[in-house]
């Protein structure tokens, strides 16, 4: 059996402008990870650019005030933030906003409702790569 310190946790940062979304993540991921939440653009990037950084980032899309397309922008022109595994938050059925997504720099989608299993293996495939 293997102990993991809190230190030793891949850091998630969950991003959407919707409580109930973020609650459903927090509630399936916090076994597994540290767990960050915010429900607003400019909030994921102050904690992006922080001394502690996420491993990775899961980033709705559709957000008041700054929308994920356009953080998901600013994450990737940093040199600081453009390794930070960005995958987005979406609703089924937006081809043109996963094709968007990709072209700005995410490496994958997970789509509303979610598929907590499917969202889990996405994780962790990002964070091994």
């Amino acid at each position: 059996m293997s102990c993991v310190s809190p230190k030793e946790l891949k850091r998630v940062l969950v991003v959407d402008d919707n409580p109930e979304n973020v609650r459903i993540l927090v509630s399936y991921l916090q076994s597994r990870y540290e767990v960050i939440c915010t429900t607003s653009g400019k909030e994921a990037l102050e904690i992006a650019f922080s001394d502690d950084q996420p491993d990775i980032i899961l980033l709705d899309i559709m957000m008041p005030e700054i929308d994920g397309f356009e953080v998901c922008s600013r994450l990737k022109a940093n040199a600081e933030t453009w390794s930070i595994p960005v995958i987005f938050i979406t609703a089924l059925g937006q081809e043109v906003d996963e094709t968007k997504g990709l072209n700005l720099g995410a490496v994958d989608f997970v789509t509303k409702p979610f598929s907590i299993p499917v969202a889990k293996a996405r994780i962790e495939a990002h964070l091994r790569l």
